[in-house]
């Protein structure tokens, strides 16, 4: 059997939330996602490159695995993040091989963008 090109990679990651709508809008605003509507309880999104899901089927946990998104303009990432309503939970540090900062979104998920700028 061929190999996708695909395995053990990350290949789809679902968030439970509160409201699609406003999740919608959050990620829209902050990082330009674009999203596929699958009825009033399902909302895929894309990145580009990798694509999850919105749900209101589960409850909202805050927690679990840190998602880390990249960005070329880290300062300018955080700019977007805070004014599409993302509240700055650890602001931007050092680290090898680059710089990060975590904020929360709306349902409170911990998210965190790194740049090797």
């Amino acid at each position: 059997m061929a190999s996708s090109g695909k395995d053990k990679r990350i290949d789809y990651i679902e968030l439970n939330v509160s409201d699609i709508a406003r999740a919608r809008q959050f990620y829209g605003e902050a990082f330009g996602w674009t999203f596929t509507d699958y009825g009033p309880t399902y909302c895929e999104f894309s990145d580009g490159a990798l694509k999850g899901g919105f749900t209101t089927e589960g409850k909202v946990r805050s927690g679990g695995p840190l998602v880390i998104l990249f960005a070329d303009d880290l300062a300018d990432t955080l700019k977007r993040v805070e004014k599409a309503g993302g509240k700055i939970v650890k602001p931007v540090f050092t680290f090898p091989g680059g710089r990060r900062f975590h904020f929360s979104d709306p349902d409170g998920y911990e998210l965190g963008v790194w740049s090797d700028k």
